[in-house]
């Protein structure tokens, strides 16, 4: 009975070292599955039981416990019934974790303006897409390669994939419980479509990416040197930890502050501006912040991505979500079905030009792709490169927009190509070189 006391005793001061030492990491885990569930069921639509048997199933993640409230269109997890957070769902806003800053009344919005049909056929207008038949195309090499994006559903998880090819859909897959309507959320996509809103001003007259970052808190020290480029480029100088395993920069960000534009703006300088590159969520959202300050109101900084870019190209299931103070996350939380991410990747193949209205300059498809110094050719300007031929078997001037898990939209201008892939792995479990490659074969 002693020894049974004894090993009972152990165990406990055992795993009580454990919660110790663990316990700041279990407000990032709860965080982290309450507001993929809240995004999940009221921006996607989908199951809360799909999104605890899949998308909360990760490591770490699946020890949290989540429940729905539809009441409240609401979301609460708990990590043994310890560090419980909460996120709610915001009409126009999609879904965000609060804390005590949360105040429901502090933002009223307007609702998103009607979004019109029209009869022009995917991916140009809202119609169903037209079938064409494509002579110089292989399409039992495309076929082949759709197969292959989902060839392993355990290790791959690929969920959609879609191909456009000159403007017109070539193929086009979904898994069980995810179809052309579905919102996916794209992560770190989001930057891209964030880094597009700086080229629509600076068509419009109203930026130029040499200019200093507008930062009062830089203007008297050496951070007044970095410009909006710097920002872009991921090349500030400025320090920044972007580490999803435990408690870093990037982790307290996203799962703990009430402003997201405020933790990256606050960092010292350890470099001179294009010393070193480093990637960071926190600068995409410090773009954002920036991107606040050219309005006159809050209701115009938060209609303008619709109004000039989201809704122009008839990507009606986007939304962007907000923090507590109201910023777009522009680093990590854009949703969207997959032919609507596949429209933004048809707009950078067309330079800017939709239908005849140029929303960005030609000139600016040139500025992201050109490679960032000290990214190894595989960044530009917020988008991802193979200039340096990361992908072998791919044209070098493939460009993409690329998100957590394995969220790409890929654009290859040398094939007229678009392609879309989603999931829940990435490499090396979803093999990017080889689906592409089959697809870039199929093709003259």
């Amino acid at each position: 009975m002693k020894l049974l006391k004894r090993v009972l005793l152990l165990l406990l001061i055992v795993i009580g070292v454990v919660i110790y030492l663990n316990y700041p990491k279990l407000n990032i885990i709860s965080g982290y599955a309450a507001k993929n569930m809240a995004s999940g069921v009221y921006v996607a639509h989908r199951s809360a039981a799909s999104i605890n048997q899949y998308d909360n199933s990760a490591p770490l993640i699946e020890l949290a416990s989540t429940k729905v409230n539809k009441t409240e269109s609401s979301a609460a997890s708990t990590v043994y019934g310890l560090m419980e957070r909460k996120a709610v769902y915001r009409d126009g806003l999609g879904a965000v974790l609060i804390n005590d800053d949360y105040n429901p009344e502090a933002l009223k919005i307007r609702p998103r303006r009607n979004q019109p049909m029209d009869t022009l056929p995917y991916p140009f207008g809202q119609a169903e897409p037209v079938d064409t038949i494509f002579s110089e195309v292989d399409m039992d090499l495309i076929n082949k390669a759709v197969a292959m994006a989902f060839a392993e559903p355990e290790t791959q998880k690929t969920r959609t994939l879609l191909i456009l090819y000159k403007g017109h859909l070539l193929a086009e897959k979904y898994i069980d419980g995810f179809d052309k309507d579905t919102p996916i959320l794209g992560w770190s996509m989001t930057k891209s479509v964030l880094a597009t809103y700086y080229g629509i001003l600076e068509h419009q007259g109203k930026f130029e990416m040499d200019w200093p970052a507008p930062i009062v808190e830089w203007k008297d020290d050496e951070r007044k040197n970095i410009t909006l480029d710097h920002l872009l480029r991921m090349q500030s100088g400025l320090a920044w930890e972007e580490d999803y395993t435990g408690i870093s920069d990037v982790t307290r960000m996203l799962f703990l502050d009430s402003d997201m534009t405020v933790a990256q703006k606050n960092k010292e300088a350890i470099a001179e501006p294009t010393e070193i590159w480093n990637y960071s969520s926190g600068t995409t959202n410090l773009l954002s912040g920036i991107l606040r300050q050219q309005f006159r109101s809050h209701q115009e900084y938060l209609d303008f991505p619709y109004a000039s870019l989201i809704d122009k190209i008839g990507m009606y299931s986007m939304v962007m979500e907000a923090d507590i103070a109201g910023n777009y996350v522009g680093s990590s939380y854009a949703w969207a079905n997959t032919r609507d991410w596949a429209r933004f990747g048809q707009l950078y193949l067309n330079k800017g030009n939709w239908n005849g209205e140029q929303l960005f300059d030609s000139t600016w498809v040139d500025y992201i792709t050109t490679p960032t110094a000290h990214s190894n050719g595989t960044y530009g300007a917020h988008f991802w490169l193979n200039a340096d031929g990361k992908y072998p078997d791919v044209p070098k001037d493939l460009f993409s927009c690329n998100g957590f898990e394995g969220q790409y939209v890929f654009m290859i201008p040398s094939k007229d190509l678009v392609v879309v892939r989603t999931g829940l792995a990435e490499e090396p479990h979803f093999d990017v070189n080889g689906v592409l490659s089959n697809i870039v074969k199929a093709l003259p």
